[in-house]
């Protein structure tokens, strides 16, 4: 199971920082992702990292978002930045097998619920 927490309404420019809880399998190997969707879009793919702390992202936000983790925890995080309207949406944690799936979404076997993030 994967909760994700930290979502919330900030203004363009300022900062959030998404947490993802992992339970019910404490395998360090999983590759876990951060995705988005926006009203009216298809769910998007924003961050990805590896057992060995490796990150991809997106271009879109390259620079401004950083994910991270705490294995000892289960815990992945997102922190954004200067962000933009257009980074409104539901952001979801999930984890999948290998990273190099990258945002192939089928390919991820675990999803969280989704939080809210609103960018006026």
């Amino acid at each position: 199971q994967l909760v994700e927490s930290g979502g919330g309404s900030v203004q363009a420019g300022g900062s959030l920082k998404l947490s993802c809880a992992a339970s019910g399998y404490t395998d360090n190997t999983y590759c876990m992702g951060w995705f988005r969707q926006a009203p009216g879009k298809e769910r998007e793919g924003v961050a990805t990292i590896d057992s060995d702390g490796s990150t991809t992202y997106a271009d879109s936000v390259k620079g401004r978002f950083t994910i991270s983790q705490d294995s000892a925890k289960n815990t992945v995080f997102l922190q954004m930045r200067a962000l933009k309207p257009e980074d409104t949406g539901i952001y979801y944690c999930a984890a999948t097998v290998n990273c190099g799936f990258g945002f192939r979404e089928e390919r991820y076997t675990y999803w969280g619920q989704g939080t809210q993030v609103t960018v006026s």
